[in-house]
């Protein structure tokens, strides 16, 4: 194999270097938005009953936050009433904000209360929620606030 001149090693160098730049650019703007609860489905909690992974292959992004869907009909349902189906507070604990508290929620852990996805920090999070409901989501809602600060 044939050694490269000076000039064509700079041409390989700059071609490889053009490349990982291309590589680390977005194939789509909605894909540097933040990930909404963590990739999982929101509509597979009402569809299917439990927390379903979405794929990135099948996203819409929806008020600041990029949601992912297991299945094309969920992101279309998704796409037609997305107040519906999206958690209620976020990526947050509805729990701990209940009590003015900003803590990351785990999608395995959630709760859907008269239609609404309500999701937690932890397992113990659907249990607390409930023992008074209406006067949680009422402490939760007061304290919304505290995510649009973030």
């Amino acid at each position: 194999m044939p050694a490269l001149s000076r000039r064509s090693a700079f041409r390989v160098a700059a071609l490889v270097a053009g490349l990982s730049l291309v590589a680390a650019v977005p194939a789509h703007a909605e894909d540097t938005l933040p990930l909404a609860i963590k990739g999982y489905d929101p509509v597979a909690y009402f569809t299917m009953g439990k927390p379903v992974l979405g794929v990135a292959e099948i996203a819409h992004e929806w008020d600041g936050q990029r949601y992912l869907f297991a299945r094309t009909e969920h992101r279309e349902l998704f796409k037609t009433d997305p107040i519906r189906y999206a958690p209620q507070f976020k990526n947050f604990c509805a729990m701990a904000l209940a009590k003015g508290m900003l803590v990351e929620a785990d999608p395995e852990a959630w709760l859907i209360s008269d239609g609404k996805l309500y999701i937690f920090g932890g397992p113990a999070g659907p249990h607390l929620f409930q023992q008074d409901l209406a006067a949680n989501i009422a402490k939760a809602n007061e304290n919304r606030p505290l995510i649009e600060k973030r």
